[in-house]
């Protein structure tokens, strides 16, 4: 049978509404009654009903979390973390996948009706502002990624062109001067990859260091394939790149299967920085440097976001959040110590 505010109350011999104040953690309640109160729970395995308490706020106590492929190690890695930032809060997360199809994005961000969650976070790849335009305002909505929009939603991404100049002054310190960028996707100028563009020009630039499109490698997707084709054409096109900065590491594990199969000893000959500090990353025969973006801080400033919004839905004013990022200095780089 299951146990009762009120069973708790009459074992402790306290009002319901104290033992309410407690599992709720109200600060009104003096410690040793606290104390007192928290033993009888313990002791009689009480189970807050989870459910009940949502819906008194007139609530599900469920959110969705939408991203382009949960395939994706780094995408996979995150949806763990938003689940876990999730339950500190009591809350369920179901999960989506839009493929990064700019009409499953929009199905996504607008098809959730009838209160069957009280918010959605979501990773878009080619939605555009517009689609945006007729969404239910009723159910919250906190963006990720890097895409930018002019929107009133809170938007959480760290910074993508600081990151990219970071990963490749890493690689201006090694003394490399021929550096490839792998992932342009330059048919957009607002996808992820074109900021990571800009932050590989800028800081090529910056050391006096020419940034031709000779060096940079397109691909139509992100995966260890798109890496392995865009390396090879690279090479194939005359080109003798001594680094390579690579759009994630799923990309830069691609390029450096290529390099391998070319005869090309990474770091001695060229060496590799990718993006996402994916757990692959860190177990391959040469381990990969990368740009480690905080995915449980994301993950906390998406969901507090999100439930700030259920708090406070007259806010219509959307923020710019910014996590940490730092580089992971590995063997793609170092070589082995």
């Amino acid at each position: 049978m299951r146990v009762s505010l009120k069973d708790v109350a009459e074992h402790a011999g306290v009002s319901i509404k104290t033992v309410s104040n407690v599992v709720n953690n109200h600060p009104h309640v003096t410690p040793a009654m606290r104390s007192r109160v928290q033993r009888t729970i313990d002791e009689l395995g009480y189970r807050p009903n989870l459910a009940a308490r949502h819906l008194r706020k007139g609530r599900t106590g469920i959110i969705a979390l939408a991203v382009p492929e949960l395939g994706n190690p780094y995408f996979a890695e995150l949806a763990g973390a938003v689940i876990d930032a999730a339950a500190e809060h009591d809350v369920t997360v179901l999960l989506d996948h839009t493929q990064g199809d700019r009409e499953q994005e929009i199905l996504v961000s607008q098809g959730f009706r009838e209160r069957v969650i009280d918010g959605l976070i979501l990773s878009p790849l080619e939605l555009e502002a517009e689609d945006l335009g007729g969404r239910d305002g009723d159910v919250p909505l906190v963006l990720l990624g890097e895409r930018e929009y002019d929107l009133p939603y809170d938007h959480i991404a760290i910074d993508n062109v600081a990151a990219a100049r970071t990963a490749v002054r890493h690689l201006l310190g090694r003394g490399r001067t021929r550096i490839v960028y792998l992932g342009a996707r330059t048919d957009s100028a607002n996808r992820p990859a074109h900021l990571r563009l800009d932050g590989w020009r800028a800081e090529l630039t910056a050391a006096g260091l020419p940034a031709p499109d000779e060096l940079v490698g397109e691909t139509t997707g992100w995966d260890r394939d798109d890496g392995a084709y865009a390396m090879a054409r690279i090479l194939d096109s005359g080109v003798r790149p001594d680094a390579v900065f690579a759009y994630n590491d799923l990309v830069a594990i691609g390029a450096m299967r290529v390099l391998h199969e070319r005869g090309l000893r990474v770091p001695w000959d060229v060496a590799v920085v990718g993006f996402d500090d994916i757990a692959e990353g860190r177990f391959g025969a040469v381990t990969l440097t990368t740009i480690s973006p905080d995915k449980p801080a994301i993950a906390r400033l998406a969901v507090r976001s999100l439930l700030h919004r259920l708090e406070r839905p007259e806010e219509r004013t959307g923020r710019r959040l910014t996590p940490e990022y730092r580089l992971i200095e590995r063997e793609s780089t170092l070589g082995r110590r």
